[in-house]
């Protein structure tokens, strides 16, 4: 099991001496001899484990630990003393120390203390992924104004039954929204069930939303429920609404106005008590000048507009988010440890994020597929441009991606629709460069 050590000792023999033994365990160690220096690193890389003196220059141990656990929850403290003090102990244990060592006389503990820690942290993190995947507005990650004023505004309008709009580029988050309305709201106990209106055909969105009766169709083999009576005493989420087919946009402003619909192939009317919330990248006041959407469907949605700001204007929420994304992976990659390297963060914030967070999420899972040594950094996330670089590079640069390929196929163990995805190419341009590489 790799891991991420911090040591804090003024001692600076003792200090090499435990990175030594620690780095010969394969462990990834960094050293500080005092409280500040330590405290900086803290926000450098990310730790699993760190070792600390009781007496440093500028901190006392026991009350230091209070400030990193503050800041760091997921991370383990062991301290370190020359004096067996119980007091001490005691009071480090209440502070959240994993443990306490009397320097010397428990030497021989120090390696199996660690791998305990470890293991502590495996747990703490995968609490930490089951929070990341709980509903509610605890999910939306940020502290930048335009996400909190979004948040703010979602909080209000969930504790009433309005149909909500949400507005934005592609990849904001608007799923996230509107599942964090509907778990904020009265009906969080009946169904939340969502589609996006662009995935399908009008035939199929049809049946998708008002379901349809055996035979209603050719392949119709058997009744339907659809996903409006699906929601009935919960949410229906529709997402990039302004993809609906104009005919389809006239049943369902019907089914706002009365909440009542027909199956497809059925002459009896259904009743559905359901709240909407709808979602779009397109401006639908300009759809409605081309012709494209209804106005009176406009007006019916756009109760209340919330509008979710691109990443490119919200930089500072950045680290949060692919910490998060960090967490998320790790664990579903069984990875027990990943360091990441500041310039890591540095090269994540010189993209301008046209995808938003959806393109964040994929380049974060990309790089943990692709990384060395379990340390994520900017070379972690390689981007070819193969017209821009130099003809000399270009066998380098085509080697990279090849390399890069290989390694994406490897961990969807084949899978080219799934490789494709993490590679953001289309399906036909991944098979182009498998032939071109020689791949299968």
């Amino acid at each position: 099991m790799s891991g991420n050590i911090l040591i804090i000792d003024d001692e600076i023999k003792l200090l090499k001496l435990l990175g030594m033994i620690l780095s010969q365990e394969n462990f990834n160690v960094k050293e500080a001899s005092t409280a500040r220096s330590a405290m900086t690193m803290l926000e450098q890389y990310d730790f699993d484990v760190v070792l600390s003196d009781v007496r440093l220059p500028d901190a006392f141990g026991v009350e230091l630990i209070k400030s990193i656990k503050s800041k760091y929850p997921q991370l383990e403290i062991i301290l370190m003393t020359a004096f067996g003090n119980i007091t001490d102990a005691v009071q480090a244990m209440k502070n959240g120390a994993y443990d306490y060592l009397v320097k010397g006389d428990d030497n021989e503990k120090i390696i199996p203390l660690v791998y305990k820690a470890l293991e502590k942290v495996k747990d703490n993190k995968s609490r930490t992924v089951q929070q990341i995947v709980t509903k509610g507005f605890d999910q939306i990650i940020g502290k930048s104004p335009l996400i909190l004023q979004a948040k703010k505004l979602a909080e209000k309008v969930a504790l009433t039954d309005a149909a909500v709009l949400l507005t934005g580029e592609t990849g904001t988050g608007k799923e996230v929204f509107a599942s964090a309305i509907h778990e904020g709201s009265d009906r969080k106990k009946n169904s939340f069930v969502a589609i996006n209106c662009s995935a399908f055909s009008k035939e199929i969105l049809e049946s998708e939303l008002f379901g349809h009766k055996q035979g209603a169709f050719t392949g119709a083999i058997k009744d339907k429920k659809g996903l409006i009576e699906e929601a009935n005493g919960g949410t229906l989420f529709l997402d990039e609404i302004g993809e609906m087919p104009i005919e389809l946009q006239a049943k369902l402003l019907r089914v706002l106005e009365t909440r009542e619909f027909i199956k497809m192939g059925e002459t009896k009317v259904s009743k559905s008590d359901f709240r909407l919330i709808a979602a779009t990248n397109r401006d639908l006041e300009d759809e409605i000048k081309q012709g494209n959407f209804r106005e009176d469907l406009y007006f019916r949605l756009n109760v209340f507009e919330i509008t979710l700001p691109s990443l490119r204007n919200r930089k500072e929420d950045l680290k949060a988010l692919a910490k998060n994304f960090i967490d998320l992976f790790s664990h579903k990659l069984h990875l027990s440890s990943v360091q990441v390297s500041p310039d890591y963060y540095k090269a994540l914030e010189k993209n301008d994020w046209k995808g938003n967070i959806r393109e964040l999420r994929n380049a974060v899972e990309r790089s943990l597929i692709l990384m060395d040594n379990n340390i994520l950094d900017a070379d972690s996330l390689p981007h070819y441009s193969e017209k821009a670089a130099p003809e000399s590079d270009s066998l380098s640069i085509r080697s990279l991606e090849k390399i890069h390929i290989q390694k994406v196929l490897q961990y969807t163990k084949g899978n080219k629709a799934e490789a494709a995805r993490l590679l953001e190419i289309g399906i036909a341009t991944l098979y182009r460069k498998l032939e071109e590489y020689g791949l299968k």
